[in-house]
Order: C-alpha cells, then structure tokens, then sequence
C-alpha cells in the first residue's frame, strides 16, 4: 500500500483500517476506524486535511482532495467525510462534507464547499455544485444535481448494511494478508 507522508503531515489511521496496496493515501489524512480504501483510490491531503469517520468505504478509482489557501481561495478546504458512508467506484470528491451514512453512486461528482446531509442517496454520475447543499432523506440525481423523491425505510436500512457488507469485506481481506505473511 502507498501511504505517504506530505512535509511533516503523515497520515492516521484508526484500528482495523484496511488500505489496499494500490490505494494512495498522502498527508493530513485521518481515517477513522473500520475504513476501507480499495484499488486505484486516491486520497490527498497535502494542501488542506481530510478525516474519513468509522466505517467508510473509498471504492475503486474514487479521487478525494482538498483545495488550499491561496489568493483565489480565502482559506483552506477539508473534505470532511462522516461515518458509514459509502463511496462508489471512481466518484470525486472535492473539499466538501459528507455527513454520516450517505452512499456517493459512481463517477458522481462533488465539488468545493458542498454539504450532504445524512442519510442522501446521490445517484451515479451527478454532479453536485461548489457550495450547494443536499438535504437528509433524499435521492438527488443530475447534473446539475437535482432532488428527485424522498427515500423510502429500505433505502434508509441500505446506508447501514452497505457500511457493515463493506466491513465484512475488508476483514476478509485483513485475514488474507494476514494468512499470507
């Protein structure tokens, strides 16, 4: 696994984490307990920090950073994403916050100072908008996003099954390694 060190920022992790081995994680990353960060993913904290809760899983090809403090920007952008949160495969996400128990559909984009509230259903391929914010208990679609329909009880009940499947599947892999040395 690549875990990097950025100037004197190295990254945290929790216990349990499983970082696979072509995964990037560099910098002011902390990840929480139980995280997952599978092949191909990328998580750069080098300008801003990033703090990953319990229980999220960084899919296949996701890219996750932040945005500096520059003259363009007044301060420093963290991506702050919260616990049991699913991320799909190759979805961006872009110095914004994620609260608890989302699931991010593949290649769905969010960019600069966006929020989604807990418990958002963000479809695969939509793009959320710098600064715009995504209310609990919904499904969004788009792009531009849009909100399309409340989420019923067994989308809500999926948030928590997709954190603990995502958990089952990383300790397999945990053992694998383990088994192998």
């Amino acid at each position: 696994m690549s875990i990097e060190s950025y100037h004197s920022f190295s990254p945290s992790t929790g216990k349990g984490v499983y970082i696979h081995h072509q995964a990037c994680v560099i910098g002011r990353v902390n990840l929480g307990d139980e995280v997952s960060i599978w092949p191909m993913a990328v998580v750069r904290g080098d300008v801003a920090p990033v703090s990953i809760g319990a229980g999220t899983n960084v899919q296949d090809g996701a890219v996750l950073h932040v945005t500096a403090h520059t003259k363009f920007n007044a301060a420093e952008l963290p991506l702050l994403i919260g616990a049991r949160v699913t991320i799909g495969h190759q979805a961006m996400l872009h110095a914004c916050t994620i609260e608890d128990e989302c699931l991010i559909g593949m290649s769905a984009v969010v960019l600069d100072g966006a929020v989604i509230e807990k418990h958002v259903l963000l479809a695969a391929g939509s793009v959320v908008p710098p600064g715009k914010r995504l209310q609990s208990g919904f499904l969004y679609r788009g792009n531009p996003v849009q909100q399309a329909r409340a989420l019923n009880a067994t989308e809500l009940s999926y948030f928590a099954f997709s954190s603990e499947h995502y958990i089952e599947l990383k300790n397999r892999y945990l053992e694998q390694l383990k088994a192998a040395k």
